[in-house]
């Protein structure tokens, strides 16, 4: 072992052995960089290319609309063109841009060097490039997804749409959405243990409190959007009837799953752009933030509210009055604790001395703009008005209002406060104004008219509408508009454009903010910080200069480097004392692979090549399980100092490192989308039509008995092979061969006591879920086996078994599925054949 640690490196010395270590290396080796720099710059520059191409699409639309009976498109092209916008906008652009600022950004402001996972990361942009590519290939090609972004069935079943059209849609975003979430889990997990040392809870800055929400937001939406997509497409490619009213399915189980994640989505998109809020605001103003506690409670509860209110988007279609009624009132309520964080911000203006720049130019441009559209929102939630505007413009105008507002504006106020972080050079400034009121009335005017198209009747998605309908002015004054919101944002980028190449150099910390991303050299070293700092006040009331100088001198923690590893402190969740050393992974081509083989799966899907399919996916599985070895020991550490006297052991002996925390917040996710898997099957005896089916579903005991003991056998055998003593390598065997006995026996049911599962979608749903089972249970028996390879390859001691711990909590849960699996089938079938409620 080289102890470097002992050598104290001069501040110029220290740079260059860190650079070398966690720096990107040039030419193709760029391609297998995992630092967090080049990574959340690469997510942010492909949104805005994505951003570019919305753009362009959106004019496109406002051309043909800008005329009454216009040629310019057909119904097809333009049923493609605002089918693309919209997905393009909301999936690729105002999400995937968050996630880049938030990997770029976030570690910097808890003073780390990187996030928990940084090969995910890296995954995780190869995901959202691949799919995204896909939906702008078919839009090349002219098979572009035409259904509209929401995709509604049946619409979108083969019926209606038998083209490539909607599986591009309901592969590619799913493919995206794999980015999402593991991005979701790797901020939340960051956050929780990658702190700087000293910063409790109640010391965070409170961009970190908007992406903890964000993030667990992400962790429980997305799930749902998946499951839904991925049964949308086997109702396509192999006709399982779960949205096909004529065989027990029900098209309102898309509206559910896809609202689940729908509205929760609005509160994703804008509570990033009101992190960056919050962070700005203080520092223009030149004092802290008011009501920082009462706006993380405020956060919260929004978080917890938006997940009650995506019925609210579904009022016209039959809802019971007393739901009506609930929903209403939920929606009306949201606004209480968006209200709260508008007022805090606006006392803190008022307690400041605030001063005139760019940034808050846009930060002004917000609060008219959010305001109007918050208060349309407040109009839509109440059912009588909902009823009369219901798929009109007023709806796109408010959607718009709320999204551009709430996202775009504060996103350019973000862009000009933390270019210079990026590039070490400020805003030229001379086409910045102009930029900004050439997209700010544009936009009011665009957006504005539409309200009013959508109060005289237009409906949305039209492609043409006749001249007497008394809309063509309104639509031509909106059409001039978008043209001079589109003009103010070339001249934005022109300015952009400027900054990198004109914008004159500055010292340190340019603004005079007090968040550590400025406690360092612009543009940032690979690794942030040359040593870590240790806080004793709220995070967004430091001295970044001092600070600055103290650990680019090393007076901080990790000031020197180990065996040539990437190191960083994980820390208490609570009150951010040191724990442990979390020791990375090197550069390395396996994220891009591994993506390549992702994308595999789905491109096989795509092309109707299924045979392919599987093939693909162990080639994934097998990706991911070569990642483990480069960041395994095969000896025992004990403690390793960190700095001043400190010493804490490595993560792959603390009880509770990273990764496992990483474990459960998977579970979590993938038990959302199980529990979405189950709601469906009940909303359909609820609601679909032909129930009670004429096909019976009749599952015989005694096979799921077998595979009950196997699975109680298994986790057994899990848990007593966790503590890694001498016979963990039997009880590992032993449950690996119960998990994949388990997987044999979900998929014999699901092939022989399952009615053909086209005929109706009660067999089609039972016939998924044993699936479902089978999937978690082969997944289980591959890390019961890796498992047993890592105790066999010295990699797992009694200290060293967070493999196995890790192992046993994906075990257990897959008991739990596995169980679960075996009992609802049951249940559903007696529903079934019992009398509708």
């Amino acid at each position: 072992m080289t102890e470097r640690h002992e050598q104290k490196l001069s501040p110029v010395a220290l740079h260059h052995a860190l650079e070398e270590v966690w720096g990107t290396k040039p030419g193709w080796r760029r391609l297998a960089t995992i630092n967090h720099n080049v990574v959340g710059k690469r997510f942010m520059l492909t949104a805005l290319i994505f951003f570019a191409i919305g753009g362009l699409l959106a004019m496109l639309i406002r051309v043909q609309l800008a005329s009454s009976e216009s040629v310019f498109m057909d119904a097809d092209q333009y049923a493609q063109v605002f089918t693309m916008h919209g997905s393009i906008m909301m999936f690729l652009f105002a999400i995937p841009f968050f996630e880049g600022l938030t990997i770029y950004l976030l570690p910097k402001l808890l003073g780390t060097r990187d996030l928990a996972f940084p090969r995910m990361s890296a995954y995780g942009y190869w995901c959202y490039l691949f799919g995204g590519s896909i939906l702008i290939a078919a839009l090349v090609g002219g098979v572009a997804p035409d259904s509209g972004w929401f995709m509604y069935t049946p619409l979108s079943s083969s019926t209606y749409a038998p083209g490539i059209n909607s599986d591009v849609w309901l592969l590619g975003i799913t493919f995206v959405e794999i980015s999402a979430l593991s991005a979701a889990i790797e901020i939340i997990v960051t956050i929780l243990k990658l702190r700087a040392a000293g910063m409790s809870l109640d010391r965070m800055p409170i961009f970190a409190w908007y992406m903890l929400v964000v993030a667990t937001m992400m962790l429980v939406g997305f799930p749902p959007l998946i499951l839904g997509s991925i049964l949308l497409e086997l109702e396509r490619a192999f006709d399982l009837p779960f949205f096909d009213p004529t065989h027990g399915g029900d098209p309102l189980l898309w509206q559910h799953l896809f609202w689940l994640f729908g509205h929760p989505e609005v509160y994703i998109i804008f509570l990033p752009a009101a992190g960056a809020i919050s962070t700005i605001l203080p520092v223009f103003a030149s004092t802290p933030l008011a009501g920082y506690r009462i706006i993380v409670a405020a956060l919260v509860s929004m978080a917890f509210l938006s997940f009650g209110l995506w019925v609210h988007h579904m009022y016209t279609t039959g809802i019971p009055h007393v739901a009506l009624s609930f929903f209403s009132a939920a929606s009306a309520l949201v606004a209480v604790p968006t209200a709260i964080q508008i007022f805090a911000w606006l006392a803190t203006i008022s307690h400041g001395r605030p001063r005139f720049s760019i940034p808050m130019l846009h930060i002004f441009g917000f609060f008219f703009v959010f305001v109007i559209g918050g208060l349309t929102g407040v109009m839509l939630a109440m059912v009588p008005f909902d009823w009369q505007a219901h798929d009109t413009h007023f709806v796109v105008a408010h959607l718009h209002y709320v999204l551009v507002g709430g996202f775009v504006f504060p996103m350019m106020a973000a862009a000009y406060y933390w270019l210079p972080h990026i590039t070490g050079r400020q805003p030229v400034q001379h086409l910045s104004q102009a930029a900004f009121w050439m997209i700010f009335i544009g936009f009011n005017v665009t957006f504005f008219m539409m309200h009013l198209t959508g109060l005289r009747g237009m409906p949305r998605r039209v492609f043409e509408y006749p001249r007497e309908s008394g809309w063509e002015t309104l639509n031509f004054i909106s059409s001039l508009g978008s043209f001079v919101m589109a003009m103010g944002f070339a001249l934005l980028a022109l300015d952009f454009i400027l900054l990198f190449r004109f914008g004159r150099r500055y010292h340190r910390n340019p603004w005079k903010a007090g968040t550590l991303e400025w406690a360092m050299p612009t543009p940032p070293a690979s690794y942030n910080f040359a040593s870590l700092p240790s806080v004793d006040r709220r995070a967004d009331q430091l001295d970044p200069n001092m600070l600055g100088a103290q650990l680019a001198a090393g007076e901080g923690y990790l000031g020197f480097l180990r065996d040539d590893r990437m190191e960083l402190l994980a820390v208490n969740i609570v009150s951010g004392e040191p724990e442990h050393v979390v020791r990375f992974p090197r550069q390395s081509y396996l994220p891009l692979l591994t993506a390549v083989a992702t994308g595999g799966v789905f491109g096989s899907l795509l092309l109707k090549l299924y045979w392919l399919t599987p093939l693909a996916f162990i080639a994934v599985v097998l990706l991911f399980l070569c990642w483990t070895p480069d960041t395994g020991e095969k000896r025992d550490m004990h403690s390793l100092p960190i700095g001043n006297h400190v010493e804490v052991p490595p993560h792959l002996e603390a009880e509770r490192p990273p990764s496992w925390w990483a474990m459960i917040l998977a579970i979590v996710a993938d038990a959302t989308s199980y529990i979405s898997l189950l709601f469906g099957g009940l909303f359909l005896w609820v609601s679909a039509p032909n129930w009670p089916p004429a096909v019976t579903v009749e599952i015989a005991i005694a096979p799921c008995v077998v595979i009950a003991v196997l699975l109680m056998l298994s986790a057994l055998c899990s848990h007593r092979a966790t503590p890694a003593g001498q016979h963990a390598s039997r009880y590992l065997l032993i449950c690996a061969l119960t998990q994949a006995a388990s997987t044999v026996g979900f998929v014999w049911l699901s092939l022989t006591s399952v009615p053909d599962p086209s005929q109706h979608a009660v067999a089609a749903t039972v016939f998924i879920v044993f699936v479902y089972a089978g999937l978690h249970c082969g997944l289980s028996a591959v890390l019961g086996g890796y498992g047993l390879w890592r105790i066999r390859n010295g990699y797992v001691s009694a200290r060293r078994n967070l493999d196995l711990r890790i192992s046993n909590l994906w075990q257990e849960y897959s008991t739990i599925i596995g169980g679960a699996s075996l009992v609802f089938p049951a249940l559903l079938a007696s529903l079934a054949n019992g009398s509708a409620p």
